[in-house]
Order: structure tokens, then sequence, then C-alpha cells
């Protein structure tokens, strides 16, 4: 009788950390540990999709990888590209389920927004990705593949690199904690992506629990969506967020360890006529003034007009916008006024919901 086929299901090496690649390597595959060095500068360094790309693995090697292992990379379905040069990804993930990914210029170089969930269930009233409720958490492998797939896109293209991470995309990080985790501790590898902590900026409605093991991990900096300046108004704004009590929540970040230089960011988006009078700037100084941090300011960005989705809120008076910045300015909290980039192809904040056009 002949042996049993292997129904094993392959290795997604792509989800694998570098620990748990060099046991699949030395365990898995019987080879020699330097083995895995090698994959791993082939998949996070040079952008492998294929093992007959790995010039340096024997082909024996390159067999066995093939018969055990995958290399998983989301399926661009559509490019929408901003007159502000911002361009906007709709990757297919391997079970058809499908996210947006965002590559914003900065200057000599792009930085990348990562989606971490399929949807988002924070139901936050002015983010029209909360209106698509939650259908699952992405893997790590899922998350760092956008980067993969928007390096790709734009060396293709004759653009620079992406150097920058924000994980400001679809879904809300801090619930996909463990996977989230798993993804920036690869980002790091010297022979990796290596993208510095620094360089990677986790935006969360704020869960204490889930920020306090982020900074005891060292491997990003937060950036909290505040958006309201008393529980009330947030409560209104962000209902199931607002569920953790605003004190609570300061008090936690309060606690957040951070380094010489570094300062909470709190990203504040104005709404006309709700959020974005002088008296509500004084409630922020109020609430911020004594407190190691940093504001962004963001205009909202209604839904573009061709998109067929209602906008719940008009985008503020640019008049209401710089006199709300003078005054935290004029009150000697740090304030950065946050341009919108791609609102013509509704890659702005709070605009990713799956346009497919």
């Amino acid at each position: 009788m002949s042996a049993p086929a292997d129904i094993r299901p392959k290795a997604d090496l792509l989800n694998l950390t570098r620990t748990e690649l060099e046991a699949f390597v030395v365990d898995e595959l019987r080879q020699p540990r330097f083995r895995s060095d090698q994959l791993w500068h082939w998949l996070w360094h040079r952008g492998a999709q294929s093992f007959a790309e790995m010039t340096n693995l024997s082909k024996d090697l390159k067999a066995k990888l093939a018969e055990r292992a995958s290399i998983v990379w989301p399926q661009v379905d559509v490019v929408r590209q901003s007159t502000d040069g911002t361009i906007k990804l709709l990757l297919r993930l391997a079970d058809g389920e499908r996210i947006e990914t965002v590559l914003i210029p900065m200057g000599p170089h792009y930085t990348q927004c990562l989606s971490t969930q399929v949807g988002c269930a924070m139901a936050c009233t002015f983010c029209s990705t909360g209106e698509l409720g939650l259908t699952r958490n992405m893997s790590a492998g899922e998350i760092l593949g956008q980067i993969l797939v928007g390096r790709s896109h734009l060396a293709q293209a004759g653009l620079p690199t992406v150097r920058n991470l924000v994980f400001m995309g679809m879904g809300e990080p801090l619930m996909n904690l463990t996977e989230l985790l798993r993804s920036l501790e690869t980002l790091g590898s010297a022979e990796g992506i290596s993208i510095a902590s620094r360089r990677s900026t986790v935006s969360s409605v704020g869960i204490p629990a889930g920020l306090k093991i982020l900074g005891d991990s060292g491997l990003a900096v937060p950036a909290i969506s505040l958006h309201a300046p008393t529980q009330e108004l947030r409560e209104k704004l962000m209902p199931k967020a607002a569920r953790v009590p605003l004190d609570e929540l300061l008090s936690c970040l309060d606690r957040y360890p951070l380094k010489p230089r570094e300062r909470v960011t709190y990203e504040y988006i104005l709404l006309g006529g709700v959020n974005d009078t002088i008296a509500h700037a004084k409630q922020l100084v109020r609430l911020l003034g004594q407190r190691r941090c940093k504001v962004n300011l963001i205009g909202y960005n209604p839904p573009p007009p061709d998109s067929g989705i209602s906008a719940p809120y008009l985008a503020p008076r640019q008049a209401d916008v710089l006199a709300f910045e003078d005054y935290l300015h004029s009150k000697r909290i740090t304030t950065f006024l946050r341009r919108s980039m791609g609102q013509d192809i509704a890659a702005a904040c709070g605009q990713l919901k799956l346009l497919t056009e």
C-alpha cells in the first residue's frame, strides 16, 4: 500500500514571526537554521512571491517549500489615484474578503495607512468604515501583506517607497491585539521590512487593557481618536468607544511609557457646528493642557458626491478650523493641522468603505 498523502494545510510563511519561521525550517523541513535567515530575507527584504525566485536555495529545499508552504500576498482588485498623489488600493484577501490600504505621498517618501480588521465594530458616527460592521480580524500576514503590495506598486510606478506606517485604516487595531503585536514584531527586523517603532503609529479609540500591553511592548507609539472634549459629546459621536469613561482613558494614557522626546498624540476630527467652536477648544485645553501630548486637528471628510453615501455631518468652515488651531496654540498645546489627502477617491480619514468603482 502507498503511504497516505500529507493533508496538512500549507504554512502561510508571511504569517510566521522570525522565531516561528526558524522553527518551521528546522523542525518541519529538517534544514539548517541559516536557511530561515535566507528565507526571511527573500520574503520581507526582496519581496519574493515564489520560491523559484530564491536563487540561493537548493532545488530540494524549493521543492519541500512548494509542498509544505505558501506565500500569500493580497491581490489588488482596484487602484484609485487622487489628484494629490494619494493612492488607494482595494485588496482581496485569500478568503475573498476585501480591505483597503492607502499610500500617502509625504515629500521624499510615502506613508502607508494599514487596515487591521475587515470592517470595524466601533461604529463611530463620522466614519464610513463603521457602517460596514465587523466581519473578522486580519492575520499578521494579511496586515503585513499590505506593505509588500504597497511597496511593489510604488516600485513598479517608479515612485519612492514606504517609510512610515500608520495603523489607521479599517478596523480598531487594539481589538486585534495579538495579530497587531505579531506584525509589529516583524516590522522591526533589520533583514525584513525594517521600519523602526518610532515610524509606526497605532491609532485607537482607546482601550485601556490593550494600551497597557502595547505600551509594555515598546513596539509603536499611540495616537488616540479623541474627537470630543467631554464625555457627554464623546458618547454622541463615538458611543461604543465612550463606554470607557474619558477620565479613565486619560488616566491610562498618563501612565503610558514614553521615551524622552515622545508624547501621546490625540486626534480630533472637526465636525462643522458640532465640536469645532472656541467653546469646544477651551474644553479641550482644560482636558489636555497639563498633559504630555500633541493634538492633530483633522477637518471632517464627507463622502465624495459620487459615492452614493450620505454625509452625517458637515465639513467645518476654514475660519473655524483656523480659530480652533490658534486658540490651542495660544495655550501652548502643540497642535498640527493635518491636510486631508485623497478626499476625491474616498481615501481620507474616515472615508474607507470598499468603494470599487
